[in-house]
């Protein structure tokens, strides 16, 4: 039987470092129109819906081909609203529409670098191994091992026992590219979204992922973004 798969958008109005961002231009569209038209563009999902509570967001999502079925509670939009709450509050409203669903992707609304092999590789993945979750993940660009310290205003190594060892030598420690999940629902509900075990990663290059948290990442992500797509072309 053909699995049922629901895209997830979580993009709330409030972002105050910088202010529209889920909506601002980048590289010339609405940055929320990236991950919509990857979602879009895989034909695997159900539904791809947009969970926020600004009436503008709301706007652009259903511009770009985007849902916006119900609007965001008060409480899943505060500023110490986790994602997973997020995430279950959306099952729940279609839940109460009678509908459910098999596996769903939370695509985060500015990840410029989402694509839609990336996503379509992702849930073959998930399939193949029975994951209870995928994640895009990218090494740490300098081991953390050789990390150091600050105490009493000098530098210490954390981990002394690595001093010696060759960077080569050391285990490759990877952390999450903040760009999208994919859940296997029941698991995700009975977690109440706390999936820790059964992850398999897909691996990420450094040149196709950005943290935007400033208006140095925004600009550093544009740049990023235009190298990515000059590059695909001279392929």
């Amino acid at each position: 039987m053909e699995k049922r798969i629901l895209g997830i958008i979580p993009a709330r109005g409030g972002s105050k470092r910088i202010p529209q961002k889920n909506i601002r231009e980048f590289c010339g569209k609405p940055i929320l129109a990236y991950s919509v038209e990857a979602a879009l563009k895989t034909g695997l999902f159900e539904e791809v819906m947009v969970s926020t509570d600004s009436k503008k967001i709301a706007g652009t999502a259903r511009q770009c081909g985007a849902s916006v079925p119900f609007m965001r509670s008060r409480d899943a939009s505060g500023d110490y609203a986790t994602t997973a709450e997020v995430l279950q509050e959306v099952l729940e409203n279609y839940r109460k529409q009678g509908r459910t669903f098999d596996y769903m992707a939370c695509i985060y609304p500015t990840a410029p670098f989402v694509t839609a092999r990336k996503l379509t590789e992702a849930f073959r993945v998930m399939e193949e191994t029975g994951a209870a979750a995928v994640l895009p993940v990218v090494a740490f660009s300098y081991p953390p091992q050789r990390a150091y310290i600050v105490k009493d205003g000098r530098l210490k190594m954390k981990w002394k026992e690595n001093y010696r060892m060759r960077s080569q030598d050391l285990e490759p420690l990877y952390h999450d590219c903040g760009q999208f999940y994919i859940y296997e629902v029941n698991q995700f509900l009975e977690q109440k979204g706390q999936i820790t075990e059964g992850i398999v990663p897909i691996f990420v290059d450094e040149m196709e992922m950005q943290d935007i948290d400033h208006e140095s990442d925004w600009r550093l992500a544009e740049l990023k973004y235009e190298m990515m797509q000059k590059k695909q072309k001279e392929k």
